[in-house]
């Protein structure tokens, strides 16, 4: 190759270097836009608790910034269903119940500005039973309550209850009759039926809770019955005053009559008096629904009585 030659590849040379360098350059400004574009997102910090207790309260509010005074908002992924969130503040809080128990896994809290998010690694909680609230000491509930009420007649029952661990309670009804009440701080249930209510009143439950643990009485029933009406009657007699003694002669000392009556006719145990000689007829009142047999004596000044007329009968219903 002669000189000339290579005298004129130098600058080919010189401008390959030059390409070089400004692929260098380039990359070199992307790493720094990559860098200020870190600087440029929001922040997000925390240690969020990793457990709960049932019964008590749980809260943990994340620290966020982002740059230029942005506005920063908060979501969550895998909210435990006991928990409430601030979109806001990013808190997380809430109170379990007994219900919850066990591990609400992966929650992840995010930070957001108009540009760019972050997020907390995503952690647990294990929300555990609390110490003396277990299944081994719920609430405990007696009682008997009544199982029949007569229509217009007040119905009451009031159960009897405690929580080993001397918590407040609280009660509710299942399928509660439409003529009763019901407490809720005392289990009180009570009213009074009409005759429109007759019926039964079924699978009634009765649950004591203590906020942690519930315990319920035996499903029962009500059957409302109609009030026993008292059927009463009367029966009036009429009869034709002697005249005449058994010897023929004529009576002259009539005083008055013996009704004697009962609900056999030969049981007449129930006597009434018409002191009256006069008299033809009586009515006797307040008799139950029987069939009821009736006889008449006459007696003299004396107290002589004459023989029982035929016997008659009124059936009472």
């Amino acid at each position: 190759m002669n000189r000339a030659a290579l005298v004129a590849r130098r600058p080919l040379r010189a401008n390959l270097f030059f390409v070089m360098a400004c692929v260098g350059l380039a990359v070199a400004q992307v790493d720094s836009a990559a860098a200020a574009w870190r600087n440029w997102r929001p922040t997000i910090s925390g240690s969020p608790p990793t457990t709960a207790t049932v019964g008590t309260a749980y809260s943990f509010t994340p620290t966020a910034s982002a740059p230029r005074n942005l506005t920063v908002s908060f979501s969550i992924s895998n909210k435990p269903v006991w928990a409430t969130f601030s979109t806001s503040t990013g808190k997380l809080s809430g109170t379990p119940t007994a219900a919850n128990v066990g591990n609400f896994s992966n929650i992840v809290i995010t930070a957001r500005d108009k540009f760019a998010s972050a997020s907390l690694p995503a952690f647990t909680i294990t929300v555990a039973a609390a110490s003396g609230g277990t299944t081994s000491s719920p609430p405990v509930i007696s009682g008997s309550p009544a199982t029949s009420v007569v229509a217009g007649s007040p119905y009451g029952f009031t159960p009897t209850a405690s929580d080993p661990g001397g918590k407040a309670l609280s009660f509710s009804v299942q399928n509660k009759p439409s003529w009763a009440a019901f407490s809720i701080s005392t289990g009180a249930l009570s009213g009074t039926p009409t005759t429109a209510q007759v019926g039964t009143y079924g699978n009634i439950i009765i649950t004591v809770s203590d906020g942690t643990a519930t315990a319920a009485l035996k499903s029962f029933s009500i059957a409302v019955t109609a009030p026993v009406t008292s059927t009463t009657g009367s029966a009036t007699l009429t009869w034709t005053a002697p005249t005449q003694n058994t010897d023929g002669s004529p009576l002259t000392n009539l005083a008055g009559y013996h009704i004697y009556y009962g609900t056999s006719a030969g049981s007449l145990s129930n006597m009434v008096a018409v002191s009256t000689a006069g008299a033809t007829t009586y009515t006797i009142g307040n008799l139950s629904a029987a069939t009821w047999y009736f006889g008449v004596k006459s007696y003299t000044t004396s107290g002589t009585e004459s023989g029982l007329s035929n016997v008659g009968s009124k059936t009472i219903q």
